[in-house]
């Protein structure tokens, strides 16, 4: 096994508002699994706020100020999508 690969971190952090999207998600039955994916981070990072172990003063918005329901395109699917649009993803 190689040690010390690691991807970087992605940068994504989420503040107060965020945590209070994710809680208002939570209340309404989202999986955790598609909260990580709509906001782009760990699913370790909703446990945190799930468990109150992160933000826990932050009350959960309201349900009409939350994303609509996941599941959410993976990524692959995004790519198709946008290939089928015309854009191109790969590095220039």
């Amino acid at each position: 096994m190689t040690q010390g690969l690691k991807a970087p971190p992605s940068g994504i952090r989420l503040d107060e508002k965020d945590a209070a999207i994710v809680k208002g998600m939570l209340v309404r039955g989202d999986r955790q699994h598609d909260i990580a994916a709509w906001f782009g981070v760990n699913g370790g990072r909703i446990g945190e706020i799930s468990t109150s172990a992160k933000f826990a003063e932050v009350k959960p918005a309201d349900l009409v100020d939350l994303p609509p329901q996941g599941p959410y395109l993976s990524g692959r699917q995004s790519a198709e999508l946008l290939a089928k649009l015309g854009f191109s993803y790969a590095a220039e």
